[in-house]
């Protein structure tokens, strides 16, 4: 597998084109429908601080009865099945993976209950928008144009972006997406957006990863564009498939949808995931959930941190 670390660059050529993704989950329909949004709108623009609180309000100035919730003390949390490791079902029914299990962590600092839903990724932002959900938690790229429609927390996590090819495949990396070659994509996500947007193909469409990966596998398809996390948590020895490249962008972050006018809660969240950073459980859920991250530097590559900036991860 091919690994690069790149700093942020303009979207001209495919290998400066891809740093301006993230990896975001999705789903919808397995056909073409049309242009999907642009999620990528803007976001060569952005940078690590342009929407990362200098602090936040402390844990004991937060008023629960001012949160907005769907239900009082409950966050209602619209999430997806089929992603591991960052957001799935279990065997037992469980909803886990990395983003779940740290909005746990998030919500027991605040002394909220935390309820989690199935949904699609296509429509999650916009019940989010119309209050159906407290809290989107799904490995979301906060992309400007998102922000049009959600408010966002400070960042918990930093994105990557991989090629998913059978070990045998003729493409190797990203700059073998060309005209011709069949990929594949998940609706509604930020690399539907890359190959439709950015490298201007028109990428086969599915709705969801196991759907997407069972058709690489079975060669219907000559590439998968995957968030890495998900293409890890598909990717299995034995089922002749590998994750050919994979990209790191930390001039974006991923960070949980809320309502856009409920600032309480933006406010209540953030402070929350700043008091498991600074406790030590972010550092331990992300080396639990991310075994290709156990040191420090490849938890916060690059000079990116989760959190407020006034927020210190404990040394180990």
């Amino acid at each position: 597998m091919k690994f690069k670390a790149l700093k942020w660059l303009s979207a001209a050529p495919v290998a400066a084109a891809l740093v301006i993704s993230l990896a975001a989950c999705g789903g919808g329909s397995s056909q073409p429908s049309g242009s999907p949004t642009d999620a990528l709108a803007g976001s060569d623009q952005q940078t690590l601080d342009k929407y990362t609180t200098a602090d936040v309000t402390p844990l004991d100035k937060i008023d629960k009865s001012k949160l907005g919730l769907v239900t009082d003390g409950t966050l209602r949390v619209g999430t997806l099945s089929d992603a591991p490791p960052n957001i799935f079902i279990d065997p037992s029914g469980k909803f886990t993976g990395y983003d779940n299990e740290l909005l746990r962590a998030i919500g027991d600092k605040l002394g909220l209950k935390v309820e989690f839903a199935s949904t699609d990724f296509s429509a999650l932002l916009s019940q989010v928008a119309n209050k159906q959900f407290d809290v989107g938690s799904s490995s979301i790229s906060t992309t400007d144009a998102r922000r049009k429609t959600v408010g966002f927390t400070n960042g918990y996590d930093f994105g990557y972006m991989a090629v998913v090819t059978k070990s045998d495949a003729k493409v190797t990396g990203f700059a073998d997406l060309k005209e011709g070659v069949r990929i594949g994509v998940v609706q509604g996500t930020v690399q539907d957006d890359y190959v439709t947007n950015t490298l201007k193909l028109e990428p086969v469409r599915f709705p969801d990863y196991n759907t997407v990966y069972g058709n690489v596998k079975n060669g219907q398809i000559d590439a998968w564009v995957a968030p890495s996390q998900q293409a890890s948590g598909q990717v299995k020895d034995g089922d002749g498939t590998k994750i050919a490249e994979k990209v790191v962008n930390t001039q974006n972050f991923t960070a949980y949808a809320v309502n856009k006018d409920n600032q309480p809660l933006l406010d209540a969240l953030n402070a929350g995931l700043d008091a498991v950073i600074a406790d030590g459980t972010w550092t331990k859920l992300t080396s639990q959930w991310y075994t290709d991250r156990p040191t420090a530097a490849e938890q916060t590559p690059q000079g990116w941190k989760p959190g407020s900036k006034a927020v210190q991860i404990p040394a180990k």
